[in-house]
């Protein structure tokens, strides 16, 4: 555990849902993973409107390490044009953070998802963004405004960072964080906009010290 009082860990503790395993059924799966294909999957997203964006209450579910099955697979390019895979950040904790530009919940969490990147800079933690909806001038220029420097994955066209998670905790929201534990299994997901920096700094730090959720 990174250093924090007792208080407040009790107070994050509270907050934070266990989920069995029924959670990890296709149920709660993307729309369109099995039969609209890619294009429906980015569709769901809306038409670009600015309040057009599938608000969730910033609920955080958690898996028990013992619930923990599948690992999540995606190969995929960032909008720098590196490759990103799964396999490559196996030993890492991952932050997966599903936006786009127009989404107001989106603006809002930005400074809090930097706070807790720049915290675990230096550890075994891997923070990427995935867009859901922008072409690349336009998820530039919000990284630029809210001064993002983790790398991005552009995913409207392919869906493909969000079919790799269809079938277990789906980011069915926009905003949706998802931690992945160091074995590249899904260990928790904010659904809903992250609105301060504790509950995410306490799953990556749970997760990074091996002391993520048991049964």
């Amino acid at each position: 555990m990174t250093e924090r009082s007792t208080s407040t860990t009790r107070s994050t503790r509270r907050r934070l849902l266990a989920v069995g395993a029924t959670a990890l059924v296709a149920a709660i799966a993307l729309t369109g993973c099995s039969s609209g294909g890619s294009d429906a999957l980015s569709k769901q997203y809306g038409s670009g409107t600015t309040q057009n964006y599938i608000s969730g209450d910033g609920a955080v579910t958690e898996v028990a390490q013992d619930k923990r099955t599948d690992t999540v697979d995606f190969d995929a390019k960032t909008m720098d044009g590196d490759d990103v895979t799964a396999k490559s950040l196996r030993g890492r904790v991952v932050v997966l953070n599903f936006w786009y530009a127009s989404c107001p919940p989106c603006r809002a969490e930005a400074k809090y998802l930097n706070e807790v990147h720049a915290k675990y800079t230096d550890d075994q933690v891997q923070f990427i963004g995935v867009n859901v909806r922008d072409q690349k001038a336009t998820a530039e220029a919000f990284e630029r405004t809210f001064k993002v420097d983790y790398p991005t994955v552009l995913d409207a066209d392919s869906g493909t960072m969000q079919l790799a998670l269809s079938g277990q905790i789906a980011p069915n929201a926009v905003p949706a964080t998802i931690v992945l534990d160091k074995q590249g299994r899904v260990a928790a997901r904010v659904l809903g906009a992250v609105d301060s920096t504790s509950i995410l700094d306490t799953l990556v730090s749970d997760e990074l010290t091996g002391s993520g959720k048991a049964s």
